[in-house]
């Protein structure tokens, strides 16, 4: 789980709310068009195109936007940009087991759920080369966090140990290996990170500060 920096929220949806008036309340449901284009483009472009929760690639077919605290909750307003993340998995998805937001779903215990909000997230997290993810010691809200969103299913498993295996080649040298660790952990010119940027940090570490 990578730390995700919240920045403003889109200027288009700010005017949109500012349309609210006695005889309309703007809700979730109405957000749609311009207005949730621009919603989730900021998102994906603030969490650098990686899922909130896993770190998969985002792409826009691909996605949906995430309430970190549930919309039904009593004290949540469901236009709050600064509960608003993006998570992969369109929730029509049928092509792999549903995990992050979309198995979230409305689960929230904030005892027991890590937010990609909080500075400390990336931490609370381990790996392994096999791709399995693991909680810190005696952390049971990263050992939720990895239950409830299913950051520990196969194919999740499968897909980081893809991720980590071009840095296991044994005829690397270690500069080559840092250099590939660096330039692996910096943002491409479009502002994509590469996928399971924790994992591949937490592993093999490297000299590049994040840019969030």
């Amino acid at each position: 789980m990578k730390y995700i920096v919240k920045g403003p929220e889109p200027a288009v949806f700010t005017d949109w709310k500012a349309l609210a008036s006695p005889d309309w309340t703007p809700t979730y449901d109405d957000l749609r068009g311009a207005e949730k284009k621009a919603v989730k483009t900021a998102l994906m472009q603030e969490q650098g195109y990686l899922c909130c929760y896993c770190e998969r690639q985002l792409s826009d077919d691909d996605s949906h936007i995430e309430h970190f605290k549930p919309q039904h909750l009593a004290d949540v307003d469901p236009l709050e940009y600064a509960n608003l993340l993006c998570s992969c998995q369109n929730r029509l998805d049928k092509g792999m087991p549903r995990h992050c937001g979309n198995l979230k779903d409305g689960w929230f215990d904030a005892h027991l759920l890590v937010s990609p909000m909080s500075a400390d997230c990336e931490a609370r997290f381990s790996y392994t080369a096999d791709g399995r993810i693991h909680p810190g010691q005696d952390d049971a809200a990263a050992l939720a966090t990895i239950e409830n969103l299913g950051l520990d299913i196969p194919k999740l498993i499968s897909l980081r140990s893809a991720a980590i295996s071009p840095f296991l080649d044994d005829d690397l040298s270690h500069d080559e290996l840092s250099r590939f660790v660096d330039g692996y952990l910096r943002k491409d010119a479009e502002g994509h990170f590469a996928p399971f940027w924790t994992t591949i940090r937490g592993l093999f570490g490297g000299s590049v500060e994040a840019v969030n």
